[in-house]
């Protein structure tokens, strides 16, 4: 079915690559025009290269070739007046707003003793404050476009049960699971609706770096994507390593759109049975 969120605009953050650029390109695909942001600069606790700002360009070049428009800005989750204007800027040149997916996060790890301040500060700050920050901005321009709406807020499958070596991620990602729930209850009476997408291990550059080989095989000193791969799995029911960022964006288009317009208030694990194993 072609065109399930055809003539609607969606807010993206973390929008530059991953699974952030996947939802872009899917609801662009079934007609959404774009608002996308990402903060395209590393940051200190995290371990692995962040976006740039050449992948954020590649996004709003793959999106332009698909004929639907984006405005892209530069922005951190972390200030609200970053956020706040480039949705602004995106709403008066696109005309509306209709969906926002937060989607924008880091991953770190180490045990929760062992975690420096700035490392829990950061995680929280990105991964939670940045959610709502994200949804705070955005939320006038779903109530005055009249029209109700439809936010998707990433957490994960670590949203829902707890993983060693991770209390911080942990942490954050439970709590965007209770703020997708007040979310649901506060804007029901505005026809919006709010839901969490709660992926297992996605392959991004989020799991696929030196860190997180070194997480899920702590007993050998190089560990291979391979050697990782099947770590990962022994985490997952289906028989595969990792779910991708495409199975994700399917599964926010399908939150987004008209099919899924009395669901609200559900946290949506595409986990291949991760979380039953």
């Amino acid at each position: 079915m072609a065109g399930r969120v055809e003539g609607k605009v969606a807010f993206i953050t973390g929008a530059a690559r991953g699974q952030g650029r996947s939802h872009a390109l899917r609801l662009a695909e079934e007609g959404a025009d774009i608002i996308a942001v990402d903060f395209c600069e590393d940051i200190k606790s995290v371990d692995y290269p962040l976006a740039t700002r050449e992948d954020l360009a590649e996004t709003v070049r793959l999106v332009e070739s698909l004929g639907r428009r984006i405005v892209a800005r530069e922005a951190d989750v972390r200030s609200i007046e970053s956020l706040r204007a480039a949705v602004d800027a995106g709403v008066a040149e696109l005309g509306r707003l209709d969906i926002v997916s937060a989607n924008a996060g880091i991953l770190s790890n180490g045990q929760s003793h062992e975690l420096s301040e700035e490392t829990w500060g950061d995680m929280i700050d990105i991964n939670l404050s940045g959610v709502w920050r994200t949804c705070k901005v955005a939320i006038p321009h779903l109530i005055a476009g009249g029209a109700g709406g439809s936010i998707v807020l990433t957490s994960s499958v670590a949203g829902l049960r707890s993983y060693n070596g991770v209390s911080h991620y942990v942490s954050a990602k439970h709590g965007v699971v209770g703020l997708m729930k007040t979310l649901a209850q506060e804007l029901a009476p505005h026809s919006i609706r709010v839901n969490s997408v709660n992926p297992t291990q996605v392959d991004t550059a989020m799991i696929q770096n030196e860190s997180m080989y070194h997480l899920f095989c702590p007993d050998l000193e190089n560990p291979t994507r391979a050697e990782f791969g099947a770590a990962s799995a022994a985490t997952i029911l289906l028989p595969i390593d990792w779910v991708e960022s495409i199975d994700v964006s399917n599964a926010v288009l399908f939150l987004v759109s008209d099919e899924a317009r009395y669901i609200t208030g559900v946290a949506l694990p595409i986990d291949a049975g991760a979380l039953i194993i």
